[in-house]
């Protein structure tokens, strides 16, 4: 932790708000704001909040809801930063081997804080009682892998890059299965993919037989990071109007849903493998979310609506692994016990809720105004 604007996934200078402000709109659902939905359809039975909580979770395993777009967002907007700190530093003179030593540096931390976030610092006797895959890993492993083909690759072949990865995780899981499938099986048993995870990673699977971080859907995921960095360097480097930049994402993010709907129909849209068609989907939306706030933000100008959102996407990290060290309930509790017993029953669960998102906003909001950032 140290004062400082610069981030393992944002750009000090030459920041785009509209970054900051999604991907704060995106850990936002993390922090707790899902709960606040899953609190009014309990209470209400409303279809509204009812069919607003279902989105607010994940499918079992086939299938996809808006609470699937959360992770993959994030690391497209991780990718997206590339160009202006990566590549700035290109700019300045920055050699690739400092570059792809920092990258590898910052991956393998996030791996290491990954690993413990999931097990905590107390030592365990057997390796088996320790989970290491983890959300953290993978954005480590995927952002790491993603800036080295950045650092030695022009944009053409970065495309090619893309397509080869999710072309050929969905022929090896096509055409493979584990032992007693038939080749093609994606159940949670018989998918090729979780059979080699079972079969090298040590430690314990998060489904046991299943890790939905595991090694070989990282595969795939690197493809989600590249796309945001083929997207950051279209923000940042090409000669379009800022306009046509934002119909240019719409556009692709279009054809890239459509795509995934097609390639549905033979490899099915699933978090827990990141199939391919996962992939596109989610990077459909993803381009059409950042188009979105691009254009209010960075177009049109409309900054004040999106500070909410800011605070959190500058800190990203922190807030995220802050729940292991801090206890916000506590806090919540601590400062609102009051308003939660003027609230009443039922109401007061949604009344919780709420609070329980502000008191991590205000905690962040304190570090924004001190200008102190966790730096990966």
């Amino acid at each position: 932790m140290k004062k400082t604007e610069e981030s393992a996934f944002s750009a000090p200078g030459s920041r785009l708000y509209s970054l900051d402000a999604l991907r704060g709109f995106d850990m936002f659902w993390i922090i707790g704001a899902e709960e606040i939905f899953h609190s009014l359809a309990i209470i209400t039975g409303y279809p509204l909040w009812v069919g607003m909580a279902q989105q607010l979770s994940h499918p079992a395993w086939n299938g996809f809801h808006f609470y699937d777009l959360i992770f993959p967002l994030f690391l497209f907007l991780a990718g997206v930063a590339t160009p202006y700190s990566v590549g700035r530093d290109l700019e300045n003179g920055k050699t690739r081997k400092e570059l792809l030593f920092r990258v590898i540096r910052r991956g393998l931390l996030l791996v290491l804080l990954g690993i413990v976030y999931n097990n905590g610092l107390k030592f365990r006797a057997s390796i088996d009682d320790y989970r290491l895959c983890s959300v953290l890993a993978r954005i480590g492993l995927a952002y790491m892998f993603a800036n080295i083909i950045y650092l030695y690759s022009k944009q053409t072949v970065q495309a090619i890059w893309f397509a080869v990865l999710l072309v050929g995780y969905w022929l090896v899981l096509k055409f493979n299965s584990a032992p007693g499938f038939a080749p093609g099986d994606l159940s949670m048993e018989g998918n090729f993919a979780s059979y080699i995870d079972r079969s090298i990673l040590p430690g314990r699977l998060y489904l046991k037989i299943h890790d939905p971080e595991g090694l070989m859907s990282l595969i795939p995921s690197i493809g989600t990071a590249l796309l945001g960095i083929m997207t950051g360097s279209l923000l940042k480097n090409s000669p379009k109007t800022k306009k046509e930049k934002v119909v240019y994402m719409a556009i692709t993010g279009i054809l890239f849903i459509l795509i995934a709907l097609i390639w549905n129909l033979d490899f099915p849209i699933n978090k827990n493998l990141w199939t391919s068609s996962f992939v596109m989907l989610v990077g459909g939306l993803s381009l059409i979310l950042l188009s979105l706030f691009y254009y209010i933000i960075d177009v049109l100008g409309y900054k004040k609506w999106a500070f909410f959102f800011k605070v959190i996407g500058m800190n990203s990290i922190l807030i995220y692994v802050s729940g292991r060290v801090i206890d916000w309930e506590y806090a919540n509790n601590g400062l609102f016990t009051w308003l939660f017993q003027l609230s009443g029953e039922p109401y007061d669960a949604v009344v919780k809720a709420i609070f329980y998102v502000f008191v991590q906003w205000g905690f962040l909001y304190f570090l924004y105004k001190k200008n102190v950032f966790l730096r990966v």
